[in-house]
């Protein structure tokens, strides 16, 4: 068995996450109105299958760990690539006043401002449901929501941040960072972790997440793959 921060989205699914999780065996998924992520075990032959059989022929498949390697004959890779993993084994203090209005938390009622924000911005997979993983927290200015942050997977001991974004029109006034702290200091104190996941290319983004004690810790795989097609 992989250790947990290798396979996040299994350890997540099979521990903190259940009650949101679909399949048995050796593979999982999330309800399909929540995330994209799916998982094995372990990527060999047996897992390999498993995913196989959950998702059916022909289906999209997207999954996170420390390594995807090459997949068997019939699956096809639709696109991804290799992004770094952060840890925040201390955080920073505040990295400045909090922003004009306020930090508050995102509901259900928020959902359609989230999505558009989200569409906007592309931090990366975002769906009607997703705020049912962990708390989420917003900017507005008046009443439209500028910038937010949440938490995503929920494994023992950890916790990750996500949909970090900012609109346009607000970048430059520190939200991105005021609100990732916010999440992690809310993380940190309940006794866990935070982690997050970042594309290597987003140089802006890792300045802000090192300056607030974040570090690489490794290296995942993101791939989007589609299953065999159902023999003929």
């Amino acid at each position: 068995m992989s250790e947990p921060l290798a396979n996040p989205v299994w350890h997540a699914l099979t521990t903190r996450q259940r009650s949101l999780a679909q399949g048995d065996g050796r593979a999982r998924r999330y309800r399909e109105d929540v995330s994209v992520f799916w998982a094995a075990d372990e990527l060999d032959q047996g897992g390999w299958d498993a995913l196989a059989e959950l998702a059916g022929p022909g289906a999209h498949v997207v999954l996170a760990r420390d390594r995807v390697g090459e997949p068997p004959p019939g699956w096809t890779v639709l696109g991804g690539g290799t992004g770094d993993q952060m840890i925040a084994t201390a955080l920073t203090a505040t990295p400045g006043a909090e922003p004009r209005g306020g930090i508050r938390p995102l509901t259900t009622g928020d959902v359609g401002e989230m999505l558009a924000l989200v569409e906007l911005t592309r931090p990366g997979p975002f769906l009607p449901g997703t705020i049912e993983l962990g708390d989420y927290f917003g900017v507005f200015d008046g009443d439209r929501l500028v910038a937010m942050a949440g938490e995503r997977m929920r494994l023992p001991g950890y916790t990750e941040i996500s949909a970090v974004c900012t609109h346009p029109d607000a970048r430059g006034r520190g939200l991105a960072g005021a609100l990732t702290h916010h999440v992690a200091r809310r993380i940190v104190d309940r006794g866990e972790t935070p982690i997050l996941h970042v594309r290597r290319d987003n140089h802006d983004a890792i300045r802000v997440y090192e300056r607030l004690g974040f570090a690489v810790d490794r290296s995942i795989d993101f791939f989007w793959l589609r299953t065999p097609a159902r023999p003929a």
